[in-house]
């Protein structure tokens, strides 16, 4: 697929600051990502959950403002139906919220959260909940109050240049059991 990471925040919290930081270190170390403010100006916003089907890891970002957005929930929904079908490996990053807050919708999250709920329906509330409850429970990358962001966005380039590696093995052993099975399967065809 062409792109490896797609990400997925609320922007005006993040766009101008932690998020142009975790760009340029992902273009300085040949990762190859996907951020929406590069997607052409007129298209269709659905043309976003295509580049999410595009890539094999999604980064939800939380940030106490990423619930406000339901086009963030919307994303982050369609991000779980693919990590369910093993599709897509979806790292959590805790921007300044505790993971609990997220996966409870407690907290300033929570409020957003719930402020966003009241003017949603029952069936979208409830896939929104269960998509942050999953996601949010899976092991991510928390950033304190207080911690370095320099340090933080190193961190997230390591560890994504790691599971990059590792999918490229297990694609790698995919492709052998393959060959395998079908050179198995045609040495019975001439038996």
């Amino acid at each position: 697929s062409r792109y490896q990471v797609f990400l997925n925040y609320r922007g005006e919290e993040l766009r101008s600051s932690f998020l142009s930081h975790l760009i340029d270190a992902f273009e300085r170390h040949g990762i190859d990502f996907f951020v929406d403010e590069y997607e052409l100006r007129g298209k269709e916003l659905k043309n976003l959950f295509v580049r999410i089907q595009q890539s094999r890891i999604a980064l939800a970002i939380f940030s106490t403002r990423y619930a406000e957005s339901s086009w963030c929930m919307d994303e982050l929904v369609n991000m779980k139906k693919l990590a369910d079908k093993e599709k897509l490996q979806v790292i959590p990053i805790f921007y300044k919220v505790e993971a609990q807050d997220v996966r409870e919708q407690t907290g300033v999250f929570g409020e957003h959260f719930w402020t966003l709920a009241r003017a949603s329906s029952g069936d979208q509330i409830k896939k929104w909940k269960e998509a942050l409850e999953c996601i949010s429970d899976k092991m991510g990358l928390p950033l304190k109050d207080n911690s370095s962001e320099a340090d933080f966005v190193k961190e997230i380039v390591e560890k994504i240049q790691r599971v990059i590696a590792a999918i490229g093995i297990e694609e790698e052993d995919n492709h052998f059991r393959k060959k395998r099975r079908k050179v198995a399967h045609a040495n019975v065809k001439f038996r």
